[in-house]
């Protein structure tokens, strides 16, 4: 005959579900099934703490709701956890973030739109010419970057 498992938790914890809880310990976050510790990390430490929410969705130890509760997040907070999980793995928490894409106004570049500008283009013949977005060149302009120099008036 099966036995039922009752929902028992150390003193001071707070329920995420039947059977997972939480505390802080501390500087620590402590994760309970039942009276079982099953994971650790620092309070500040929110890759591990996005990481440990996602694997709780995915292995189906707690729901969405569930966990949105419990520990006061927007659910796109563990929605994008999830889909990073999924598709990265563990590691994909602790990667390197990404900034900004490929760098188009280069030197060279910044130098080609000046000297099309004092040829008398304009800017969207100069981003068709060069294959670069006229709000990119645009913004190279607004931010100092681009020097828009009038052209050279024959005498």
């Amino acid at each position: 005959m099966p036995q039922m498992w009752l929902p028992m938790f150390p003193k001071g914890v707070s329920a995420i579900n039947e059977l997972l809880a939480f505390a802080q310990e501390g500087d620590n976050i402590t994760y309970y099934h039942g009276l079982m510790p099953v994971f650790t990390h620092h309070k500040n430490d929110n890759q591990t703490f996005r990481l440990i929410l996602s694997q709780f969705y995915v292995n189906g130890n707690a729901s969405q709701s569930e966990l949105v509760k419990a520990l006061g997040i927007p659910p796109v907070t563990l929605k994008r956890a999830v889909k990073l999980y999924k598709e990265k793995g563990p590691q994909g928490f602790f990667e390197p973030h990404k900034r900004g894409g490929p760098r188009v106004l280069t030197i060279d570049a910044v130098a080609e739109i000046e000297r099309l500008f004092e040829e008398g283009k304009d800017v969207s013949e100069i981003g068709q010419q060069l294959e670069i977005r006229v709000d990119t060149i645009k913004k190279g302009i607004q931010q100092g970057r681009v020097k828009k120099k009038l052209p050279k008036s024959i005498h």
